[in-house]
């Protein structure tokens, strides 16, 4: 099959050269098999296949082909270079795995099997994907061979078990599939999106499976005639042109299905199938629209021309919509044959024409975007972690497309503001950012940006540094890291200075005590326990940004005796099943929760034996407690560590600056968040400020620490904080915006 693919194209030459990859391959392997049973070799003969399917230089089919035999085999990369020389020897270093060249060097982690010293997982691939993207920066072939491996990976998921299954699915959605599409690659990226979708949301993908395939023999029948009868008026105008239709990928239908306007229900998805029509140059592509407006009327809001816009991948095409007389509606795409070979191949189209010889005009956009990753690691350091984050919000999340000042199109995150956009351009401009015009317009600079805004930015001549409440509104990871590298860099005794208020802060809305009242000994068990030398450069880190105050309070334990010189185990997850209470380590005796102080898991708690009710459980700074009781009655009572899904409810206070929309917003972010709102009471004021209570239903101090990070980002509202904080200090208040 892989011998048929190349007849066409490749010379004897390039055959020669697979073939050998092909021999070297299948001895190195020789007969190891995969789970399904099938001989290993099966692998890399398939991701030789797939790229040859693109057309895809020789070179690099054969590193398809030998693109796990340093990983799996014996062979080395030196092997391999003696073999095949240097550029093949390039290739398949890029997308060997991190873990095998430590093994390989003689890494204890790897070498002695304590499951216990090897590195967790996550870490493992991003130094993986960080090793993988670096290598691409220098040849961009490497991810290529990468995707084709990934795409037959997924097609032979089944053999292993679900979670493992899951877990790569998520790996391919969140990064290769986006990265296929940002290449332009559609013949990758679409069936990868596909088999994630299958994995991590079967119910749905096999209902939508069925959804369509009713629908599949009378729009085939329908989409003929169309197809039949554009080609005529076409040939009739002079156009030769290549017509057919075909069925729209399930992920990108389901996507559309989850809007809120659509709801899951497929009969308003208008561009199930599409036809496409490719013609020989672009004056006829805007001859093909007017001819298929005349024969069938358009809706109007569904004409995109990304002939005159490209996308940053790339992508060039006439898209409209059109309804024909049964009132069936069906997206029809023009694109010249060229167009046609960017928008299914991208990238890889470039060494398919060069090695006949050819070229292609490759978009700046997408070959910038190659060559920043290297610029990216040196900003980025060495933390692999960071490196991928970035990458995940930053280039694969790229939704809004504006102009700078000279037209170049620079595509950011939903959301992103000027700020975003000044870190982008570069690290100097952000750092003198101190005003931004859209569309010839001053705007604030957490103005969010549209698609098809012009931004510039107004700078100083000398850097003066980012504000820190940027850090509240930026969008991109890139943008958050640069800002936490500069203050990084600034005075330490000013970030050592903001690191104890901010955790002042967090300490009086979640816990009601200050910093001066913590146990300095515990605090500084917490800095170690996070891999810092000392309480001050915890302090510092917290400064900076690079640590949250929230994980700090959380480890600091809001725990049975919080001042006792122990360190506490680390706070729970969220949305895990919560403890009960256990009344001197004994569960399920008769218990509640106290309404005048409202606990919740996390908070330091104390128990009050009451007559016939069981045991009240309060925090242990409730002034009732300290003030009102007969002290023989107290008794000690903990968060017990099994339990069901409970929530308690936590009365909160949010000061804001009064507007329309407020408490619509608020009730949204909750939702958001799966947060249970059981009483709601807003108080305004002749100053323009409101009051608003709230009674929200919490699983833990994580979550709500969350919460309120969320109801700060909120425009207009100034601060928040637990009822009854405000004898204890209510904290600074957040940035209005």
């Amino acid at each position: 099959m892989l011998v048929e693919s190349m007849s066409q194209g490749y010379d004897d030459k390039a055959l020669t050269l697979v073939e050998r990859s092909y021999d070297f391959a299948r001895e190195a392997h020789g007969d190891t098999r995969r789970l399904s049973g099938q001989p290993y070799i099966v692998h890399p003969l398939a991701t030789a296949y797939y790229l040859a399917s693109m057309r895809l230089d020789p070179a690099t089919i054969s590193a398809g082909m030998l693109h796990d035999v340093v990983e799996d085999t014996q062979a080395s990369l030196a092997d391999v270079e003696t073999e095949f020389g240097p550029t093949i020897k390039r290739l398949v270093d890029g997308v060997t795995k991190f873990a095998e060249l430590r093994r390989r060097a003689g890494d204890p982690r790897e070498a002695d099997g304590d499951d216990r010293k090897k590195p967790d997982y996550t870490r493992e691939q991003a130094e993986n994907l960080r090793k993988m993207f670096l290598a691409m920066a220098e040849d961009p072939r490497v991810v290529i061979v990468k995707l084709a491996d990934r795409l037959h990976n997924m097609r032979t998921l089944d053999v292993l078990r679900e979670e493992k299954q899951r877990r790569i699915a998520a790996d391919t959605r969140e990064i290769y599939a986006p990265l296929a599409g940002r290449l332009g690659i559609a013949q990758l990226k679409w069936p990868l999106e596909d088999l994630a979708f299958k994995y991590l949301e079967p119910e749905h993908y096999w209902w939508l499976v069925d959804q369509l395939a009713e629908q599949l023999g009378s729009r085939q029948e329908f989409i003929d005639s169309m197809v039949s009868g554009l080609r005529e008026a076409l040939a009739g105008q002079g156009i030769q042109a290549d017509i057919y239709g075909r069925p729209k990928h399930l992920y990108s239908i389901y996507r559309k299905l989850l809007r809120p306007e659509i709801s899951m229900d497929i009969s308003r998805i208008f561009d199930l199938f599409a036809i496409r029509v490719l013609t020989e140059t672009e004056v006829e592509c805007y001859q093909a629209l007017g001819i298929v407006h005349s024969m069938w009327p358009p809706m109007g809001s569904r004409i995109k021309d990304y002939i005159a816009l490209p996308k940053p991948n790339g992508y060039q095409s006439l898209h409209t919509t059109v309804v024909p007389a049964n009132g069936r509606t069906i997206e029809v795409q023009i694109r010249t044959v060229a167009m046609h070979e960017i928008a299914e191949f991208g990238l890889a189209a470039h060494w398919y024409y060069k090695e006949r010889g050819q070229s292609v005009s490759l978009p700046d956009t997408l070959t910038s975007w190659v060559k920043a990753l290297t610029s990216w690691q040196q900003e980025l350091g060495q933390d692999a972690a960071d490196f991928v984050d970035t990458l995940k919000v930053d280039m694969f999340g790229g939704e809004v497309f504006v102009f700078s000042p000279r037209g170049d199109v620079i595509d950011l995150p939903a959301g992103s503001t000027p700020v975003d956009f000044a870190y982008r351009i570069h690290t100097d401009i952000g750092n003198r950012c101190i005003g931004a015009k859209v569309n010839g317009i001053m705007v604030p600079l957490n103005h969010e940006l549209q698609t098809a805004d012009r931004v510039e930015i107004l700078t100083t001549k000398i850097a003066r540094g980012p504000s820190r409440d940027w850090m509240s509104f930026v969008k991109t990871a890139s943008a958050r890291q640069k800002i936490r590298q500069w203050f990084k860099r600034q005075n330490r005794d000013d970030n050592i200075a903001r690191g104890r208020d901010l955790l002042d802060h967090e300490l009086q809305r979640l816990d009601q005590r200050r910093f001066s009242e913590v146990n300095l000994e515990l605090l500084g068990k917490v800095a170690v326990n996070l891999h810092y030398k000392s309480l001050e450069d915890l302090l510092a880190a917290i400064g900076y940004g690079a640590q949250s105050a929230h994980g700090v309070v959380a480890r600091l334990g809001l725990r049975n005796q919080p001042d006792d010189g122990q360190l506490p185990a680390e706070a729970p997850p969220t949305r895990q099943p919560t403890p009960g209470v256990q009344v001197m380590g004994v569960g399920n005796l008769l218990t509640r929760i106290a309404s005048c102080c409202s606990p919740v898991l996390g908070d330091p708690i104390v128990g009050y034996i009451t007559r016939n009710r069981g045991v009240t459980v309060h925090r242990q700074d409730c002034p009732r407690i300290r003030s009102e009781v007969e002290r023989e009655r107290l008794v000690p009572v903990e968060w017990g560590k099994q339990g069901s899904q409970e929530v308690y409810p936590v009365p909160v206070v949010i000061d804001a600056w009064d507007r329309d929309g407020l408490l619509r917003d608020i009730a949204a972010m909750m939702s958001d968040e799966q947060i249970g709102l059981s009483a709601a009471n807003a108080t305004t004021h002749k100053d323009g400020s409101a009051s608003i209570r709230i009674t929200v239903r919490i699983a833990g101090i994580d979550q709500l620490s969350r919460v309120f990070n969320r109801l700060e980002q909120i425009p207009g509202v100034r601060s928040v904080h637990r009822e009854g904080a405000n004898s204890r200090g209510t904290g600074r208040p957040a940035a209005t915006v």
